[in-house]
């Protein structure tokens, strides 16, 4: 086991003894790490994570969002250019999405997408030498999730990229907690955004100042601000029903 993992790493260390797939017998390497000839080091500051079987990762606290293949973001469409859509996804710059990306999309059933529309998609070409390219298919052409983000109670939040991270794990205190008291739906990009949407407004406007207030929190106060968060709620809603 690679002795790095959970400790910081600063941009040009040389990291070891990387555990391999017994299947594969290869390193899956993420954000913040980068080969060269037969050694892996690290391109950003931050702490090293590790994910069975094989998965390595540089965690740090960021806000410029670097396209990496694989990842899912959320985008906003800003143009449509011939038979492209050009994506805005925090980075450096726009990226490409092909009309055909689509589920079931062909050249006479063109997808219903227009400027300023939020797509959930996720890049399948990423690297310094082309223009990043998304994609709202899967390897068997399904949408899985991905595509337009659309409704009349939702809203996109921005947040530290760590924060996205961590809201995706399945152990999230903050979103179980949430669950519990209020349904919704969310969509988390890699890129720093996040789509909600809920029932109503005011559930809406709950659950985005929950997320963004849950940074700096551990768990013990998230659970804390979760449960005052349900009793404030539900004392709008008795009082609607009393008038």
């Amino acid at each position: 086991m690679c002795s790095y993992v959970n400790r910081v790493v600063l941009p040009g260390d040389e990291i070891e003894n990387l555990k391999e797939s017994e299947k594969t017998h290869k390193v899956l390497l993420g954000p913040g790490l980068y080969r060269e000839a037969d050694s892996v080091f690290a391109s950003k500051p931050g702490v090293l994570k590790f994910k069975e079987p094989n998965v390595y990762w540089v965690d740090c606290q960021q806000r410029r969002y670097v396209p990496a293949r694989g990842d899912g973001v959320i985008g906003v469409v800003m143009a449509k250019a011939g038979d492209v859509f050009r994506v805005d996804v925090g980075g450096s710059g726009l990226a490409t999405l092909s009309y055909l990306a689509f589920e079931g999309a062909t050249k006479r059933n063109r997808p219903d997408v227009k400027v300023a529309d939020l797509i959930h998609a996720r890049f399948i070409v990423a690297n310094k030498d082309m223009e990043p390219e998304l994609t709202c298919i899967d390897g068997q052409g399904r949408s899985s999730g991905f595509g337009v983000l659309r409704g009349d109670t939702c809203f996109m939040l921005t947040c530290s990229i760590n924060l996205c991270r961590q809201i995706l794990t399945p152990q999230c205190v903050l979103m179980k907690s949430l669950g519990k008291g209020i349904p919704f739906e969310s969509v988390v990009g890699l890129n720093g955004r996040v789509w909600v949407k809920t029932r109503s407004v005011k559930e809406t406007i709950a659950v985005v100042n929950a997320i963004q207030a849950a940074e700096n929190m551990t768990n013990d106060q998230i659970k804390s601000m979760c449960t005052r968060l349900m009793d404030s709620l539900a004392g709008f809603s008795s009082e609607e029903m009393e008038t």
